[in-house]
């Protein structure tokens, strides 16, 4: 039954963002909360930051770009922080070098949780009283710090894949789901063909590197009905996928060479190490931790193609963006088999990011915003190709079919996976 309360606040945007908001910071603290402290400082690779880091960054942009902006008279909570916690944004000036965020013993965590608690209590009693520019700029950092949680699944993944101990975050007790695969065999659907519009356009938030809206031109295509599973990535392996040259594209095979590439991220001896311990690999669940490389080797194997990005993006347009597995709760994420009608398109949104053929570019007319917020997506527009979909990581609410997630062709420490597609 809908309260009073439930049904006024509905209609009440700043009452809806800041519940949003306090749910936000909430989900960050819940999946750090079975961390040690050493498990939230430590950094296993340059591209991963340590969880105490992405809860102390996230806090960085609201303190920095919603209360010190936009709130007259607020003070820092520590004048010492930007330098730690600043990412990238060179419009604020020097910062911790990012390779180095695993040195970062101090502050503690609950030093951290105190400066969030503070923060978060500043931006709730600020919120009503923000101008439009502030509050857009709440609504840019909510999606922003969604965007570091699942970071911190996966950075922590990482870390503690390299522990000879195989830790688990959560216990078997949180079981991974499991679905009952309904697929004998992938199917082919034909998508649209001919002038569509592409690109988010209208109400609702969207990054910047989503727009403008605008027409691009479809060859007659078809896409797989479900992402590529773990049994098929396995018919990869044993057909000498990963030893034939021919089939990978020469900075790719350069790639394996020197990395010694022979299986998918996290896969050794028919387990794969998940957020919950090594688990036994589900033949039946999407292939993921693969790079742009790897999806573009097996689908030349296949005698298949990627997909174009925009050849995604009007198969999922009419799709719901909030339908498939997402995260909604902290707790273990691996990507389940696909269920449904296989004569139609299926986990398009949610188990994994799906690596397109498309290089991440801006559309015609796309303008950065002004001031540092501006860095947030157009200066990454060079040497990276993007993904679409979402996965088993990415909070629910987070997608929709414009979105355009970005990563360089050889990483893998996302939940990345593939759908092939061809020509007809």
């Amino acid at each position: 039954m809908t309260s009073r309360t439930d049904a006024s606040t509905r209609c009440d945007p700043v009452a809806a963002l800041t519940r949003r908001f306090a749910a936000t910071r909430r989900l960050s603290l819940d999946l750090a909360d079975r961390l040690s402290d050493a498990d939230a400082s430590a950094q296993s690779m340059p591209d991963a930051s340590p969880a105490k880091w992405h809860l102390a960054h996230t806090t960085w942009f609201f303190e920095t770009f919603v209360l010190r902006d936009h709130v007259p008279g607020y003070a820092l909570f520590d004048d010492r922080f930007p330098y730690l916690f600043n990412s990238y944004y060179e419009a604020e000036g020097p910062r911790h070098a990012r390779p180095q965020r695993g040195l970062l013993t101090r502050p503690s965590r609950d030093e951290i949780r105190e400066w969030r608690a503070h923060v978060d209590a500043a931006v709730q009693k600020a919120l009503p009283g923000l101008s439009a520019a502030g509050v857009g700029l709440v609504e840019l950092g909510i999606h922003h710090e969604q965007q570091h949680q699942e970071l911190l699944l996966t950075d922590i993944k990482h870390l503690f894949a390299q522990n000879p101990l195989g830790p688990a975050l959560w216990s078997h007790g949180h079981a991974i789901a499991r679905k009952v695969a309904q697929f004998s065999a992938m199917k082919w659907i034909e998508g649209e063909a001919g002038i569509v519009s592409v690109g988010h356009g209208g109400d609702g938030f969207a990054f910047d590197c989503e727009g403008p809206r605008h027409d691009v031109l479809l060859a007659r295509h078809a896409l797989a009905s479900r992402p590529v599973t773990n049994g098929e990535w396995r018919e990869f392996i044993a057909d000498g996928g990963y030893d034939t040259p021919s089939l990978w594209l020469s900075d790719g095979w350069a790639w394996v060479q020197a990395e010694g590439v022979d299986a998918p991220g996290y896969w050794r001896d028919g387990q794969n190490f998940t957020l919950a311990g090594w688990q036994d690999i589900d033949p039946a669940a999407p292939v993921t931790h693969i790079s742009f490389f790897e999806a573009d080797a097996f689908a030349s194997w296949a005698g298949a193609r990627l997909p174009t990005e925009f050849e995604w993006e009007a198969a999922a347009a009419a799709l719901d963006p909030d339908g498939g597995q997402q995260l909604d709760a902290a707790g273990p994420v691996q990507p389940a088999p696909a269920v449904g009608d296989d004569t139609d398109l299926v986990q398009m949104f949610g188990g994994v990011w799906e690596w397109t053929g498309s290089a991440y570019r801006p559309y015609p007319g796309f303008r950065a915003a002004p001031g540092a917020v501006g860095e947030y997506n157009g200066k990454f527009m060079s040497g990276q190709f993007v993904l679409r979909g979402g996965s088993c990581a990415t909070p629910r609410g987070h997608c929709r079919a414009s979105y355009r997630n970005f990563f360089y062709p050889h990483q893998r420490w996302q939940f990345t996976g593939v759908r092939l597609a061809k020509d007809l």
